[in-house]
């Protein structure tokens, strides 16, 4: 997902993107949603959400992550 759309679904949820990393600013939303914070974080290897948002980029995160 793009930032732009990123920071789109930010200001959605009453958040100030700023100059977060996608990183931060995702968990940041995941956060005011309610939910667990965990993008691009070790859970990712037993994650069970597939329906979530942001799966497809944190598992391509992953990827990068194992592949450096």
């Amino acid at each position: 997902m793009l930032m732009q759309e990123i920071r789109e679904i930010a200001r959605a949820r009453g958040l100030k993107p700023g100059k977060k990393s996608k990183i931060d600013l995702i968990h940041a939303i995941q956060d005011a949603e309610g939910n667990m914070p965990c993008f691009a974080t070790a859970s990712v290897l037993s994650c069970g959400q597939e329906g979530c948002l942001w799966r497809a980029d944190c598992l391509a995160v992953q990827r990068k992550a194992q592949a450096a």
